[in-house]
């Protein structure tokens, strides 16, 4: 939302969803026109959807570098994740999961129905920064774990887990990992085969691609039973006729995001891009910087931001509230630094209506970076 008719809407919360690149809607609408039926049918139409298919899960394979028999398509990052967890369980005695402080909440949820099942779960720590506690971590590898869930990049607060340390320690105990990579995956390279990882997690909507799709790779020999039964799709590990346009898409999606990384050097162009908004924001006082910090050579997810947001008097501001009432005011970020307590009183009012607020950008980063206010909304109070 913009209040401004000079300046073009701009949308900075890409780390909930990101808008679908035109390329990838092109694909998803070619597959709407020629390969719309069933591919799992066995006269015409049907052989030219499944071809189109096992085209998207060949590219995708060839470009996250694992074998298109270790991909399976799924509705998205949630339903991926609890086919790991939940999949791997079933086809495994009960032992111990062990799971991150800071896991998204579908990995809460497919761990506390394994809790249910009769599994322990145990949180490992992690420090100030997000990041695993090796220390607590090790000893907690010893039987009876059998599982380890953790996320890669966190979209709270952007930390990145030392996946090749943590995965080491995993290999070495005997403990399946499954990764959380909804995050990572389109912001830096990515090679299955070459990550101490059992299974990896990702979906399409946070890279440019539609909602409704992501994947599960699963390396060749982890036993994994399906969630849903039905006509033996996915090599009967997930039932469900497949929805070939979401997969053309996804495919589309990762192969825009690979380009732009090779032409990078590997290096994702929106960190620098982060790095100068980041100065920016930060110049305008009242804001502090959560997770790791970039400027002290921290590692962070190269596409996020998260602030904590006080008024003149240091007191922290609802994120919820704030990410309303600059929607709804129209203004930006160099009109509200000038008067918080303007905007405190602001969202003061718009906290009371009680709404759950989905974070809007607005302003431009393009000759005045300084004019943008899009925080990303979390259910921690006074985090944006």
């Amino acid at each position: 939302m913009n209040g401004s008719t000079d300046m073009p809407a701009l949308y900075l919360d890409a780390c909930a969803t990101s808008p679908p690149a035109a390329e990838v809607l092109e694909a998803m609408a070619e597959v709407h026109r020629n390969a719309w039926a069933n591919p799992s049918s066995l006269h015409g139409f049907g052989v030219a959807a499944a071809e189109v298919l096992e085209r998207s899960r060949c590219s995708l394979a060839d470009l996250l570098g694992c074998d298109s028999e270790e991909l399976l398509f799924s509705s998205g990052g949630s339903e991926s994740i609890h086919l790991a967890l939940l999949g791997v369980a079933a086809a495994l005695p009960p032992g111990r999961l062990l799971i991150s402080a800071v896991e998204h909440p579908a990995t809460l949820a497919a761990a506390e129905q394994l809790r249910r099942q009769g599994w322990q779960v145990v949180n490992v720590p992690v420090n100030h920064l997000g990041q695993v506690d090796r220390a607590a971590l090790e000893p907690l590898l010893a039987a009876p774990t059998r599982l380890m869930s953790l996320i890669w990049g966190q979209s709270e607060v952007g930390t990145l887990q030392d996946i090749e340390l943590i995965g080491g320690l995993c290999r070495a105990a005997g403990v399946l990992l499954h990764v959380d990579a909804v995050q990572v995956v389109g912001h830096r390279p990515l090679q299955f085969h070459t990550l101490p990882v059992d299974l990896l997690s990702l979906t399409a909507h946070k890279l440019q691609g539609p909602r409704g799709i992501g994947a599960l790779l699963v390396r060749q020999g982890v036993p994994l039973l399906p969630l849903i039964g039905g006509g033996g799709q996915e090599r009967g590990r997930r039932g469900g006729t497949e929805p070939v346009a979401l997969a053309a898409g996804l495919a589309r999606a990762v192969a825009l995001a690979h380009g732009r990384l090779q032409a990078h050097g590997g290096l994702d162009p929106l960190e620098e891009l982060r790095d100068s908004l980041l100065e920016s924001l930060l110049a305008l006082g009242g804001l502090e910087l959560t997770g790791p910090d970039p400027r002290r050579g921290e590692v962070r997810l190269p596409h996020h931001i998260s602030l904590l947001v006080s008024d003149q008097r240091g007191r922290p501001l609802d994120g919820r509230a704030l990410v309303r009432a600059v929607r709804v005011s129209g203004k930006d970020a160099i009109q509200f630094s000038q008067d918080t307590e303007q905007l405190a009183q602001l969202i003061a009012q718009q906290a009371q209506d009680g709404d759950v607020v989905m974070c809007m950008g607005a302003g431009s980063i393009g000759t005045v970076p300084a004019r943008v206010l899009a925080l990303q909304a979390t259910a921690s109070g006074g985090q944006a």
